[in-house]
């Protein structure tokens, strides 16, 4: 049976706990709000660009692009998986990771056994986990980008889009995809695969759809502009990765902080009255040891 000195150190120490968390969680409910602020930020350098696609796809110019071809036999493939770099976000990584297998079982029954996966890991989180599944399967290589990580933004971000699309070019890969947490508030993110490269025609159709084009006199001409407008349509797709699994981040740790300062309040609550109940035995306790003595003498 516990003793008062015991349980008034554990209620002290659960006492504690839910304070941390609570400050917690008020820090990422800040940072979530931030992430939520680029995500908005990010949405009308997209939407003109969208919006310049959907003039050049409305002319009668031809259009093309080597980031559109798509490869007869898809030999090599990239999978950029986004995760965190800290702790304390709940089942957020664990889910993600999960989006990746089912990414990687799908490309291999897509385009044969033998297609070689090389997996760009965000987040340290992410990296030591899909470490442990490459040990065990030789078509698959693990490795981080230099200087990325799940914070990372502006130039950095644009240094990864042209490796990734150089990397295309090259022929050093056949497909890119993309696997992170798309947000949409607080209480909802959704695991999302998006494919990056080659740049699918329809996916073009779909996002110039919500933009409105306009007639235009292109100057140059349409296959230059369409040639210059393609990367910076990559790099707002990536921006937006960046910035929504962020944003997805902070939520889940938000919703986790929010249970460990649920759960830390109901164990204080317990172990209080508990101590109550114990406290009130002693007195009585005592109390009947006193009348015992007087009713002796």
């Amino acid at each position: 049976m516990s003793t008062l000195r015991e349980l008034k150190g554990r209620i002290g120490s659960v006492a504690s706990t839910e304070k941390i968390t609570g400050a917690m969680k008020m820090i990422s409910s800040a940072k979530m709000h931030k992430a939520e602020g680029i995500v908005r930020r990010l949405s009308p350098y997209r939407d003109c660009i969208n919006t310049i696609i959907a003039s050049l796809l409305s002319s009668e110019a031809p259009v093309s692009s080597p980031l559109m071809l798509a490869r007869e036999k898809v030999r090599t493939a990239t999978v950029v998986v986004f995760g965190s770099d800290d702790g304390l976000c709940g089942a957020y990584n664990v889910n993600i990771f999960k989006g990746m297998l089912d990414t990687l079982a799908r490309l291999r029954a897509d385009y044969g056994s033998d297609i070689a996966i090389n997996v760009l890991t965000v987040g340290k989180k992410m990296a030591k986990a899909a470490r442990r599944i490459a040990e065990d399967d030789k078509s698959l290589t693990i490795s981080s980008p230099q200087d990325i990580d799940s914070r990372s933004e502006g130039d950095d971000v644009k240094a990864f889009a042209r490796t990734l699309t150089d990397s295309f070019i090259a022929g050093h890969t056949d497909r890119v995809e993309l696997v992170y947490m798309h947000y949409f508030s607080a209480g909802r993110q959704r695991l999302t695969t998006d494919g990056y490269l080659p740049i699918a025609p329809d996916s073009l159709d779909a996002d110039a759809k919500h933009a409105k084009g306009h007639p235009c006199i292109f100057e140059p001409d349409a296959a230059t502009i369409f040639a210059t407008v393609l990367p910076m349509y990559l790099l707002s797709q990536l921006q937006e990765a960046f910035a929504q699994n962020r944003a997805s981040e902070q939520a889940a740790r938000v919703m986790a902080m929010q249970s460990a300062n649920d759960n830390a309040h109901k164990l204080l609550d317990q172990l209080q009255l508990e101590y109550n109940k114990l406290r009130q035995q002693s007195i009585t306790t005592e109390l009947l040891d006193i009348v015992g003595g007087q009713a002796r003498d």
